[in-house]
């Protein structure tokens, strides 16, 4: 893989635990070679894939650490179909078979992207003492004093009627005992509204492998709180996008109000597809927060 470098090495502390990533790539991968090995876990969005993280599972692979970036039921070459998908749970089985499958002793770093964060929150309830730090990339953050599913009734709310989805398709599941609404990304969401910092070819690849989904708020609506015992006794770091024009940076900092955490960390000019779009300081991000909680 070619070198790559980045200007101004320089991550930012601040007393109100935000930071932003900066870096030059080559001196942080000398450095991290010296520190222990960090299991990434990495968790795609709703439509999307193990695929999305192609450019930052070989850099945090280039620091010395293990990646994994798995595919959910029914997306990327996961072989599921997403008419036998029917709740979040059964979404998230990929991720729970992966968790419970980790040697006795050995925590991962959970990193979820969008939707992702829901997969994460169940991972947490679940396997608390089984994840050193989960990061929520512009993602879906829920609380433990709501039901599941009140973050995405928010934002659902929140997010404007006309404009915003342009070409997505939705569509009811006809299922009579869990049905669910289903989702397809349209060629000019993506481009307009996911990928708009990202480049073409990043743009054409998402185009081409963008699979239908859903984001199972019926079946959220009827579930209990995560616990405070399970999903709120886990590290969590929130990496805000502020050129997300999806989960948007109001949004965002909603979330993290709502339910406060460790530490919020920016990344500046990054777009809802951030592993795409600024790769280089999505790892910097990655790696400070791997640094500081394992």
């Amino acid at each position: 893989m070619a070198n790559i470098f980045l200007t101004n090495f320089n991550v930012m502390n601040r007393q109100s635990t935000r930071s932003s990533c900066r870096g030059k790539w080559g001196l942080a991968r000398g450095r991290e070679r010296e520190r222990e090995m960090v299991h990434f876990v990495l968790v795609h969005g709703l439509g999307h894939g193990g695929w999305c993280w192609y450019k930052v599972k070989p850099l945090l692979e280039s620091a010395g650490h293990q990646v994994t970036a798995i595919d959910l039921a029914a997306s990327g070459i996961n072989m599921a179909k997403l008419a036998e998908v029917h709740t979040m749970s059964n979404y998230s089985q990929p991720l729970m078979e992966l968790m419970d499958s980790l040697p006795p002793g050995e925590k991962v770093t959970l990193v979820g992207h969008s939707l992702g964060g829901y997969n994460l929150a169940i991972a947490m309830d679940r396997f608390p003492h089984k994840i050193s730090v989960a990061v929520f990339l512009t993602a879906f953050m829920p609380d433990s004093t709501h039901s599941p599913s009140y973050v995405l009734d928010q934002f659902m709310e929140r997010i404007p009627a006309e404009g915003c989805w342009l070409d997505t398709h939705f569509s009811s599941d006809l299922d009579p005992v869990m049905p669910k609404t289903t989702v397809l990304f349209g060629p000019k969401f993506l481009a307009f509204k996911l990928y708009q910092l990202s480049s073409s070819q990043d743009l054409a690849l998402g185009e081409t492998l963008v699979r239908p989904g859903s984001m199972f708020i019926e079946d959220l609506s009827k579930g209990k709180a995560f616990s405070k015992e399970g999903y709120g006794s886990v590290n969590r770091v929130y990496i805000v996008c502020k050129k997300d024009l999806v989960i948007t940076e109001d949004f965002q900092r909603w979330m993290i109000e709502n339910d406060p955490l460790k530490e919020v960390m920016e990344i500046e000019d990054a777009d809802h597809m951030a592993m795409l779009s600024k790769p280089n300081e999505l790892c910097f991000c990655l790696l400070d927060i791997a640094n500081k909680y394992n």
